[in-house]
């Protein structure tokens, strides 16, 4: 399986494809880090993000698509800026038909370093360590969208495979804990 990670940003957007399978070594395919003008409008720089994002999807066919979820912040600007980044890349998913799904980056980082709370420096060692590259991808924003990849990987295939399980259980063999944190619909 081969998924696009994207870490959001309207300044600099990290782009990383990794390919992979749970159990199975993971692949460096891509990354890369787009950047956009501050002295732009929104309207251009979100352009620009676009054009990339398109261009990623079509040289590297990802199987799905992995967006940082937005959480709140301090500075609703960038909350505003980094959402609009994270809208693009899901609407590009959807034009072409792939999943995309969210995750926070406290799961990202808990399922790359095995720690939520753990910080870039130690996400960008253990994306190192895990696709066996020489050094850290620099800038974090590359790392931080390998370790998108990595955690849709490793979690995607988890979350998929328990709502099959669940979708085709009856009912009454659903455990009460899936039905209520609404595993099923």
């Amino acid at each position: 399986m081969r998924v696009l990670g994207v870490d959001p940003g309207l300044t600099r957007c990290g782009l990383g494809v990794v390919d992979g399978r749970t159990g199975r070594r993971l692949a460096l395919v891509h990354h890369d880090v787009v950047r956009t003008g501050r002295e732009d409008d929104i309207a251009t720089r979100l352009h620009q993000l676009e054009l990339a994002i398109e261009a990623a999807l079509d040289a590297y066919r990802p199987d799905a698509v992995a967006v940082e979820r937005v959480f709140s912040q301090h500075n609703v600007r960038t909350v505003m800026g980094t959402a609009q980044a994270g809208a693009i890349a899901i609407a590009a998913a959807a034009r072409r038909g792939l999943p995309v799904a969210l995750h926070t980056p406290s799961e990202v980082k808990a399922a790359v370093t095995g720690n939520g709370r753990a910080d870039k420096g130690q996400v960008g060692t253990m994306v190192t360590r895990l696709l066996r590259l020489a050094e850290v991808p620099r800038p974090a924003d590359a790392a931080d969208a390998l370790a998108l990849a990595i955690c849709h990987l490793w979690r995607g295939e988890t979350h998929r495979r328990l709502a099959a399980g669940l979708a085709s259980a009856p009912p009454s063999r659903i455990p009460r804990s899936a039905a209520r944190v609404g595993a099923r619909p």
